[in-house]
């Protein structure tokens, strides 16, 4: 399998196990404080990148030099992921996903800032395509709800976090010195933890960990486990095989699992034609699949 094949796969892993976020963090939101929750996250999910790590024969000399990268990277991964949870404090989960599908072109504008990557006009067809389909499940093949489209507190929160997500994505190329994908996963997450843990630590301290319902601990193991440490691990991975803006053109295919997961979890079905949205979805992938590369500014 090629490098990009490869690339493409995780990002398709990726786009399912980040749904679940969206669906269980929408569950448990309002019983924690977004800070202190994505501090022992971010802790937990050290501990499991720290492992695989040493099953691999342990992190290379160097491999934390120039530690401010990591500083960096690990203060936009946790912006994001407060902010996508104080934004589910009032946004819905299928809402929040709608608005995680700017975050490719984000990504893109970033990316040309930062790399001075440009989209061929198949890649920025795609992006078309794929935001056109995700918009119609998002709002579940209804136009009216499309035309009456209002962002709220949740939602308007949750994007600022998004801009962080789509600037981290470029950031993690521009920084890495051909570390591999878990040194640089280990370094971000302990980083995060850090930078979050001096922050909350009143709320860390003030939680009631021993009375939190069982959903937040769901919740807690999932997020730090998979949408943690293997998606950043998956993220990585991906960034180092293709553009920017191919990374998170699979940020698509995320209203489409979160309907899956709600599904799952005992809510509504979403109507026939909200099949409609995921054909373009796959349409969109399907035209990224090609081997398009990007020019150089």
């Amino acid at each position: 399998m090629s490098p990009g094949a490869q690339g493409h796969l995780a990002m398709l892993a990726f786009s399912a196990l980040v749904a679940g976020s969206f669906s269980l963090g929408g569950l448990m939101a309002n019983d924690i404080d977004p800070a202190a929750f994505t501090a022992v996250r971010f802790w937990l999910a050290a501990v499991f990148v720290g492992m695989l790590a040493s099953l691999r024969g342990g992190f290379g000399t160097g491999s934390f030099r120039a530690p401010w990268r990591y500083a960096v990277l690990g203060g936009l991964f946790g912006l994001y992921f407060v902010l996508m949870f104080e934004g589910l404090k009032t946004a819905p989960p299928v809402s929040a996903a709608a608005v995680f599908t700017l975050v490719p072109l984000m990504a893109a504008g970033f990316a040309w800032l930062l790399l001075r990557q440009v989209m061929t006009g198949r890649m920025s067809l795609a992006l078309a395509v794929g935001a056109v389909g995700a918009l119609w499940v998002i709002f579940r093949a209804d136009f009216q709800a499309l035309l009456a489209f209002d962002l709220g507190r949740g939602e308007a929160v949750y994007f600022i976090g998004c801009a962080s997500h789509a600037l981290y994505t470029p950031m993690v190329r521009r920084l890495n010195r051909g570390e591999t994908a878990v040194t640089f996963t280990f370094g971000t997450v302990v980083a995060g933890g850090i930078i979050l843990s001096i922050y909350a630590w009143s709320d860390l301290v003030a939680v009631n960990w021993a009375d939190l319902p069982l959903r937040v601990w769901v919740a807690l193991f999932y997020t730090a486990f998979f949408a943690t440490a293997v998606t950043v691990v998956i993220l990585q991975f991906a960034t180092l095989r293709l553009p920017s803006a191919k990374v998170m053109a699979y940020t698509y295919l995320v209203p489409s699992w979160v309907i899956i997961w709600e599904v799952l979890l005992g809510n509504d079905t979403p109507p026939a034609l909200v099949l409609i949205g995921v054909m373009l979805t796959v349409l969109a992938l399907f035209l990224l699949l090609r081997d398009d590369e990007v020019r150089k500014c």
